[in-house]
């Protein structure tokens, strides 16, 4: 945490992150679910993605996914 909440709680979370742009609207959403950890005094939450899901985020498993049902 970049606070100084001396106690943040830890959640389990699920988030849908969506692409940007309008352009983005055909691109399939990535679901990740991550540990989060949050300040229980400011509400500063923070979490890490796991390096395949940051993978699925880097666009070029999704592009592909687009293309191929476009087709």
């Amino acid at each position: 945490m970049t606070c100084v909440c001396s106690q943040p709680r830890t959640f389990t979370a699920e988030i849908n992150i969506h692409f940007p742009g309008y352009e983005a609207l055909t691109k399939p959403t990535v679901w990740v679910f991550p540990q989060v950890s949050v300040c229980m005094n400011c509400g500063l939450a923070e979490f890490s993605i796991p390096a395949w899901e940051l993978q699925r985020l880097a666009g070029d498993e999704v592009d592909d996914l687009v293309r191929s049902q476009a087709a």
